[in-house]
């Protein structure tokens, strides 16, 4: 692989990656309510579900998902549902904004698992994953030694572009003075949440 090709996937994924998404929503809202330790669990979480989906690509599965009606509609449904049910959680919290008592009521392993649930429900992650990596895969050049180019890069851009989100959020959450704009704020993220949940059920198969 030329460093212009890759450069130019690099590019590519941090566009993707900067793109509002349930990763990014989850994300801020962690950090918000979890604080920056909290959001970090929670970055850990999202980079196991996307490294799991590459592994998934690259022996082969996404190709499946991608051709594999019932299989996407499964993953997807299973992924909306869960999303829609993060943000019902999320719009029904207490406004208190004790980052120590939150963070008890829900330790960083819990964040960490909720945040690997997030990517791993998610099918147009793989499927697009299983779509996007063939274009940047060079055929005259041995695939063993790209493919882990690609997927590093993936996952070192996310990580990078959640660490900023993280950030944004724990700023913000320096503005929260009470209750009421906690209560404001979890709503806000919690209507994100059933949005992106929504949809994703009304996602159609990638042809």
């Amino acid at each position: 692989m030329t460093i212009e090709w890759w450069l130019t996937y690099l590019l590519t994924t941090t566009i993707l990656s900067l793109s509002p998404g349930s990763g990014a929503i989850n994300t801020m809202s962690t950090g918000i309510s979890h604080g920056y330790r909290g959001a970090v669990a929670s970055i850990a979480g999202l980079q196991l579900g996307l490294s799991l989906h590459i592994m998934l690509v690259g022996i082969g599965l996404g190709a499946l998902f991608s051709q594999s009606l019932l299989a996407f509609e499964l993953l997807k449904w299973a992924g909306a549902a869960y999303l829609v049910w993060l943000g019902i959680q999320q719009w029904r919290a207490a406004g208190g904004i004790d980052l120590n008592e939150v963070a008890k009521a829900m330790p960083r392993r819990r964040l960490f698992k909720r945040a690997v649930l997030v990517n791993l429900t998610n099918p147009k992650s793989i499927v697009f994953l299983a779509a996007l990596f063939p274009q940047f895969i060079l055929p005259h050049q041995p695939q063993l030694a790209q493919f882990p180019v690609l997927g590093t890069t993936t996952v070192v851009v996310d990580i990078i572009v959640m660490i900023g989100y993280a950030t944004l959020a724990t700023r913000i959450a320096v503005w929260i003075k009470g209750p009421k704009q906690m209560k404001v704020l979890n709503r806000t993220f919690g209507g994100m949440f059933i949005a992106v949940g929504a949809l994703l059920a009304s996602a159609r198969k990638i042809a």
